[in-house]
């Protein structure tokens, strides 16, 4: 869907972007994680044209993005920026109403699409009246989403969306995001230096360093078969911590010795995955045995994918 085909950028005597190649499959969340300055943002920005490459092509459903004017091609393309990029002077309703009106959408439909959104990211219709500084961070963050999906493009690109959040409003937010019928039919490319959060959203990362491409793959292949040492110790710190949230229940179910509870149960047919299951069956005095099981099952499916 987008290809990225040696695309460079430099900033004076520095190379932001050091000629990197990757694809972002149709409806897949493709990650672009790294520390601060090792090129993702500018990388994200270039596929809208906001800022634009010193060499290489970006193609979007086959078509260089080279060939359309920046101002069509962001309007086939969602975009939530940093501490959600709402403009302070227009209300709520305005702020998620500026690419259909771009677009020329008849009111009601603005009107109907908006108040879809608003239910699926759990907020109210008297938000829509206010102004973004009468939000709460969280509020303003659903907003920006709202804007960024409203239209329905076939494009989404998020640059670090979730970072000014407190962890329990990011938690929160991250299930709404994940559980977004739109998200089933778009391609998005996120931008984040939170490696929990890539985890937990992305179906495949691109781990970038000093402007390069360093490896790309799913969170498994990634955590699992690091192409070098800079690799396994950027997921040094949290490597535990990815793994149970990487492995879906039913994934160590073949190593359990004896069946789960029926509580237990349920988090598999939820396709729950360890970290979730665990932090279910810990606050429950009653399933200490699913608890030792599930971790000794982990640790049998954990020996032969580190062996």
């Amino acid at each position: 869907m987008i290809r990225i085909e040696g695309i460079s950028k430099s900033f004076g005597t520095n190379k932001a972007v050091d000629a990197i190649s990757f694809e972002a499959n149709e409806k897949e969340i493709l990650v672009l994680l790294g520390t601060s300055g090792c090129g993702k943002t500018t990388t994200l920005k270039m596929i809208n044209r906001l800022i634009e490459p010193d060499s290489g092509n970006i193609f979007i459903d086959g078509k260089n993005i080279r060939d359309q004017k920046p101002e069509e091609l962001r309007k086939s393309i969602g975009f939530v920026m940093q501490h959600a990029g709402l403009f302070p002077h227009y209300s709520v309703a305005q702020n998620i109403a500026i690419v259909p009106n771009l677009l020329n959408w008849e009111k009601q439909k603005i009107q109907n699409r908006t108040l879809e959104l608003l239910e699926k990211l759990h907020l109210t219709e008297d938000l829509l009246k206010v102004f973004p500084h009468e939000l709460s961070g969280g509020q303003q963050q659903r907003i920006g989403i709202a804007r960024a999906l409203i239209a329905d493009t076939p494009v989404l690109l998020m640059d670090e969306p979730f970072g000014a959040l407190d962890t329990i409003t990011r938690s929160a937010i991250h299930n709404e995001f994940k559980n977004l019928d739109e998200l089933k039919n778009k391609t998005t490319i996120l931008v984040t230096h939170d490696v929990v959060e890539a985890f937990e959203l992305g179906h495949r990362i691109c781990l970038m360093d000093k402007g390069q491409l360093i490896q790309m793959g799913s969170p498994a292949e990634i955590l699992y078969h690091p192409a070098n040492s800079f690799v396994k110790d950027f997921f040094s710190g949290n490597r535990l911590m990815l793994e149970y949230k990487i492995a879906p229940v039913k994934l160590v179910e073949s190593f359990l010795l004896k069946p789960l509870s029926l509580k237990a149960q349920q988090q598999l047919i939820k396709e729950a995955n360890i970290w979730e299951t665990l932090q279910v069956l810990g606050t429950e005095k009653n399933y200490n045995e699913d608890y030792e099981a599930l971790l000794q099952a982990f640790n049998q499916y954990r020996k032969l994918q580190t062996a």
